[in-house]
């Protein structure tokens, strides 16, 4: 490591063992808590817990802490950590919707929470609506969460207020998915950016008490690293292998309208062209081999969202570069830069 460099993987992995360790003693008392509402209330707990601890990166605490970090400049990211937690809840509750809506059997390796729930009472329509009320407890977890988390004074409010307007933002977004709506960009801002970049970055500097052009510089930098995080995950579930993605052409195989199909149809696709993409798009059946040759019509809608992905990452560079944080905050999110926009991460 070069003199002056910090150990940003250390900084991050103490960030995760932080906010797991808050996760984990919360689930012990959420789980006692639900025990002596009814013995079978604990199944739902159960999966919340579950869910959440398999796998994660952190992503959205280490954005928290890192912008905390930037406009603080204090070591000392203990006021970070709750408010991470409650990400991670508000995360779990979405995925849980989320997979449901999608009708996906899978999430982190493991089942999906209302799939889990069908398998285990042997009844799809009970196994979904338990599905639904688990990732509604996880909302209200995320809340519980976020009441104990220690604001500075006077931005509380401002805190719930942003913790409010991040999950509206969502809401949309999703709607947009669920509607193919054409304005991709804007459906990945409203539903990725929002809780992924933008609204954790936003959270960090209200609990840093930062000034207005602090808080200016990390929502320049937030913004179009949100979009781009979600263009980098919609040309890995295209593109990508098998150990990024679990299984390449994934996002085909759903049927998802995401920002590499939509650049597809704009380029004016041939008949032949379309017919391709058409025999694999949403067949969860489709072979290996029929994948492949789809992702072959798709390699010119490829170069236009990793160029359209690049320019957001100089974006978010080019904020951080003009920012009034120190140097080594800016190498922290320097990193975090790298590590949501970089296809090979």
């Amino acid at each position: 490591m070069a003199q002056g460099q910090m150990d940003i993987e250390s900084w991050m992995g103490g960030v995760r063992h932080r906010v797991d360790a808050i996760l984990e003693r919360f689930f012990e008392s959420k789980c006692e808590e639900a025990t002596r509402l009814s013995p079978q209330a604990i199944e739902l707990v159960t999966e919340v817990r579950d869910l959440t601890m398999r796998g994660g990166k952190r992503l959205r605490p280490i954005v928290t802490a890192a912008a905390y970090r930037a406009a603080s400049g204090a070591a000392d990211l203990s006021p970070t950590f709750e408010v991470g937690a409650a990400l991670e809840l508000l995360q779990t509750y979405l995925l849980i919707h989320d997979d449901w809506m999608d009708e996906d059997d899978e999430r982190r390796g493991g089942p999906a929470v209302h799939y889990a729930f069908q398998k285990k009472h042997g009844h799809d329509h009970l196994g979904a609506s338990l599905g639904i009320l688990a990732g509604d407890l996880a909302s209200t977890f995320g809340w519980e969460l976020l009441l104990d988390s220690s604001f500075p004074e006077g931005r509380r409010n401002e805190g719930f207020g942003l913790f409010v307007r991040i999950q509206k933002e969502v809401f949309a977004g999703q709607q947009l998915d669920l509607m193919t709506d054409a304005d991709v960009e804007r459906m990945h801002d409203l539903k990725t950016g929002s809780y992924t970049t933008r609204g954790p970055a936003e959270l960090g500097g209200i609990l840093a008490d930062a000034d207005t052009a602090s808080m200016q510089s990390l929502r320049a930098w937030a913004a179009p690293l949100g979009v781009a995080f979600q263009l980098r995950d919609d040309l890995l579930g295209t593109f990508g292998n098998v150990q990024q993605t679990g299984k390449p052409g994934d996002d085909l195989r759903h049927g998802k309208h995401n920002a590499v199909v939509a650049a597809f149809r704009r380029l004016g696709p041939s008949e032949a062209e379309r017919t391709m993409l058409g025999r694999v798009w949403g067949r969860a059946d489709a072979t290996d081999d029929e994948v492949c040759a789809a992702t072959e019509v798709l390699s010119a809608a490829k170069g236009k969202v990793g160029t359209r992905l690049g320019v957001l990452a100089d974006e978010a560079r080019s904020a951080l570069a003009a920012s009034p944080f120190d140097d080594q905050a800016k190498q922290i999110l320097e990193e975090v830069t790298r590590r949501l926009t970089d296809r090979g991460s």
